[in-house]
């Protein structure tokens, strides 16, 4: 309001509004629109309180650290019960066993020399914080960890609570004091799941890989620094302040390591693609003729509204996981939401702000470049093949999809070994050596533990070690260690296949379903079968069964959402489906390369299992993704729809309008996922290339080729909607109520009216 005048002044412009533009153009008033309004009214308030926000947030973190760590306890399986018998009456053996690995260049293990240096060292291990007892290659109990030609040995380090409970302080001193006996003659490696915990694997060379290629394509498709310096800062904004509430909630919360790691590739992709969305509609009004300040409400309570609804759905399909049960997602989950909603945050506040600051330098065009932009160009030209030829573009574009599902059917979950580590790490380099001495069953031994009927029952612990031993594919199984009571004993049962391969699934299966149970009538016995293998074993299988209700439930609410938003009975189907098409193919490649080695060396992998938690993150993500480009392309078609009444003209206008914009938001999206494949953990390749791979397929297949195709084929019948349904749903609407259109002077031909 103008103090002098009494009447509202543009910030940007320092002008009074036209009375009668304001009546003939009434200016939106939806929440997001006065959002926007108070936010370009206060825009030094809103960006200074973002940066205060991100500087709290970091000074917080840093002050109490992080707390990562990796729960894999699953309540009511197998491996949980043996680790909850063992803490209560063997407290020696309910930690992880991991390996000091011994490999003499010249002359054996067993030599006087090599012994004298890796006694004492073994000796001082013993000895720290956590560590309940080192077994050595050098006594009795461990004779048999030596191999056949001498040249490699492993002492056993157990500690006293699972890897996941450990300090990575206490696991790295127990690094470095092993690491001192280390010669010119002796390789000392260190393996087990507390030492591949305690291997930090930093992204911040793939983010930074990430943001450049991001800044490439904003650069390309805006041709504006301006107009690519907006999205980044926005999406850095909420991204840092996620990423940082994301630590300090890691001392509430387990979280995995690499739960920032998938916040930070996630936050990114979406910040990013929801103000790329935003200010090209910003350009596009303001380019109609609409000042900077009315062009950011317009654009936020347009495109501003489609942000707000796909990012909700992304937030819906991650909480979605926590109705699985499974402590590790819960991390996973709660540091992805964090990501998305700050993100989301900065795109429907700051960035109003910075547009309306800028608005004058956002907006302008580059020479030669109106005609091409305001009639949509390739976009609808492509549009008007699609048009003409509309059932063999959806032929041709779901036979692509399902093809590159079929190898998904064939997909084996599992946790992947240290054999898939990079060679820098001395996890995997412990693992070739125990492979290479001993077999690669020695890398994840099973734990049997056993409750006794009576203390040191000698016969009933002499049958089930005999039990073991016959078992096909068991190589070895140690002497019974008892607990002080003597009423429950542990075996370590060596397979002879890798902790990942599906035939040390199966001896797990063999055991659990018969072979132990005819052991326990017969000793009036409890034998279960734990240990890590084990227990990422039931992980993938818990997994596995609790997938389908975490699918119905993603997809119901997210086709509810889709009903109310669209009032229309057909699109929430379509929209599930293809969304559904997506990751299933992204499913199918990410299997074809990771699982069956296609161009496996490619990206510095080996063969080996689908990481159990990828399905259900690559589902949670890639819907909440699909939801994005779904609602950016079918909120503009139906504002076509509502305006025009004309079912085809409107699929050509909202692709020739959104076409460019999802093509450059999802090659952003690829781009920033495919940096994180640079990297080395196989965890997070695995992540990045099927993120990429589903937004790909998504962006350029299914919204460029299968949905156009398919809402010609129905016509005005895409947004048919039974009367009595109609009557009883509320409405809520993405885009703005449809004016009656004006005759104005245009570029392209008048269309005709059509449809219902």
């Amino acid at each position: 309001m103008d103090p002098n005048t009494g009447s509202h002044a543009d910030e940007t412009t320092g002008q009074p509004d036209d009375p009668a533009t304001a009546h003939d153009n009434p200016q939106p008033t939806g929440v997001l629109a006065r959002a926007a309004r108070w936010a370009t009214q206060h825009r030094r308030t809103v960006v200074l309180g973002w940066i205060a926000v991100l500087v709290i947030s970091f000074g917080v973190s840093s002050a109490v650290g992080t707390n990562y760590t990796t729960n894999f306890s699953l309540g009511g399986t197998e491996s949980q019960r043996a680790t909850d018998l063992l803490k209560r009456d063997f407290p020696a053996q309910a930690g992880d066993d991991d390996s000091i690995v011994l490999h003499t260049r010249q002359g054996k293990v067993t030599d006087a020399a090599v012994r004298q240096r890796v006694e004492p060292v073994l000796a001082r291990v013993a000895k720290l914080p956590h560590v309940t007892g080192v077994i050595s290659p050098y006594e009795r109990a461990g004779a048999a960890a030596v191999s056949r030609d001498g040249t490699i040995a492993f002492a056993t380090v157990t500690f006293d609570q699972r890897a996941n409970a450990l300090d990575k302080a206490d696991i790295k001193r127990v690094i470095s004091t092993a690491e001192t006996a280390r010669s010119p003659q002796l390789q000392v490696e260190l393996g087990g799941q507390a030492i591949m915990q305690a291997q930090e694997t930093s992204l911040g060379f793939a983010t930074v890989i990430g943001l450049i290629a991001a800044i490439i394509v904003l650069v390309l498709t805006f041709g504006s620094f301006i107009a690519m310096g907006l999205p980044i800062i926005t999406a850095l904004l909420g991204l840092g302040t996620g990423v940082a509430l994301t630590g300090v909630l890691s001392h509430v919360i387990d979280m995995p390591d690499v739960s920032s790691e998938l916040a930070t590739m996630i936050g990114l992709g979406v910040g990013i693609d929801y103000s790329l969305f935003v200010v090209t509609r910003f350009r596009e009004e303001y380019r109609a003729g609409a000042d900077a300040a009315e062009a950011t409400v317009t654009a936020m309570d347009t495109a501003g509204r489609a942000v707000l609804f796909a990012g909700t759905t992304v937030i819906i399909a991650l909480a979605g996981m926590f109705v699985l049960g499974v402590g590790f997602l819960y991390g996973l989950a709660l540091g992805s939401v964090i990501a998305v909603l700050l993100t989301m945050l900065t795109s429907l506040t700051v960035l109003p702000a910075l547009m309306s600051r800028f608005g004058d330098r956002l907006g302008r065009r580059r020479r030669g470049a109106a005609a091409t932009a305001q009639t949509g160009g390739f976009w609808r030209r492509w549009a008007g093949l699609i048009e003409r030829r509309p059932w063999p573009a959806a032929i041709a574009g779901l036979a692509i999809m399902l093809a590159l599902a079929t190898p998904a059917l064939s997909m084996h979950l599992g946790n992947s070994d240290q054999g898939n580590d990079p060679t820098s790490r001395t996890t995997r380099r412990a693992y070739d050596l125990l492979s290479t001495g001993f077999g690669k069953g020695f890398n994840g031994p099973l734990l049997v533990v056993a409750q006794l009927p009576s203390k040191g029952d000698g016969a009933a612990l002499q049958r089930i070690g005999d039990t073991l031993r016959a078992t096909p594919n068991v190589a070895s199984v140690t002497a019974p260690r008892t607990s002080p009571e003597g009423l429950t004993a542990t075996f370590s049962v060596y397979p002879r296949t890798s902790p990942q391969s599906t035939e040390t699934s199966d001896l797990v299966k063999r055991l659990r379903d018969e072979r132990l149970p005819v052991v326990e009538k017969s000793t009036n016995t409890s034998v279960l079968v734990g240990g890590a293998t084990a227990q990422a074993i039931d992980f993938s299988n818990v997994l596995a069964g609790k997938l389908p209700l975490f699918i119905g439930i993603v997809v119901g609410l997210s086709a509810l959402l889709l009903l109310v938003v669209f009032r229309s009975a057909v699109i929430p189907i379509q929209g599930a489906l293809m969304n559904l098409l997506s990751i299933g193919a992204a499913l199918g490649v990410t299997v074809a390369i990771f699982q069956q080695g296609f161009m496996a060396s490619l990206f510095g992998i080996q063969e080996g299992p689908i990481e159990p938690w990828l399905p259900v993150m690559l589902f949670a993500i890639v819907f909440g993704l699909s939801m994005d480009y779904e609602v950016f392309l079918v909120s503009r078609i139906h504002e076509e729809w509502m305006k025009r009444r004309n079912a085809k003209r409107a699929v050509t206008e909202g692709l020739a309008v959104t076409g460019r914009v999802i093509t450059a938001a999802a090659t952003i999206m690829i781009c920033v996922f495919l940096s994180f494949v640079t990297g080395d953990d196989r965890g997070i390749k695995l992540f990045g290339l099927s993120l990429a791979t589903a937004v790909f397929l998504d962006a350029f297949i299914v919204r460029s080729l299968l949905l156009p195709a398919v809402l010609y084929i129905l016509d005005r019948h895409a947004w048919a909607l039974p009367a009595w349904l109609g009557r009883r749903l509320p409405n809520l609407a993405i885009e703005r109520p449809a004016k009656p259109e004006q005759p104005k002077r245009r570029l392209e031909p008048a269309f005709e009216e059509g449809g219902a």
